[in-house]
């Protein structure tokens, strides 16, 4: 039977919560959802947690779903968000014209990226071949270099 979640109960941070949870834990009773990033965004949508139980999440526009949010904390059994791992493409520039163009080249497509020092790194919301794709100026003349 699916069962609909319609409220954010609170987040794992919470104390009084994060205690429920770990005392429900050790009686294997706290259930995951994996989410995609993206997922988070939305308000709607149908999930499936690692136990395979199927899930209707129709939340207020007021709350967001993210990491280690609750939403079932019941005597017996708990339902928890937890984040898929993000993908990053990480670059690096040869030199600082490359770096500055590189830079002005991405947020001109509204990627949404992270610094390591001089790295830069892509989330990957999609394939990783499309962004190596649009990047292939940058990478041809190595001009920017992409790294493990």
């Amino acid at each position: 039977m699916t069962q609909t979640i319609v409220e954010v109960i609170g987040y794992a941070s919470n104390a009084v919560i994060a205690d429920r949870l770990h005392d429900l834990g050790h009686d294997d009773a706290v259930e995951y959802i994996i989410l995609q990033r993206e997922d988070t965004l939305r308000h709607r949508l149908r999930v499936s947690s690692q136990s395979g139980n199927e899930y209707l999440i129709a939340l207020p526009r007021d709350q967001q779903l993210l990491d280690g949010a609750v939403l079932v904390l019941e005597p017996e059994h708990a339902l928890v968000v937890r984040m898929a791992e993000e993908q990053w493409l990480c670059l690096l520039p040869s030199d600082l014209p490359s770096a500055v163009e590189l830079g002005y080249f991405v947020g001109n497509l509204h990627w949404r990226v992270k610094f390591n020092g001089p790295e830069l790194h892509i989330a990957l919301e999609g394939p990783e071949q499309d962004y190596l794709t649009r990047l292939q100026p940058f990478l041809q003349n190595n001009r920017v270099k992409p790294i493990a």
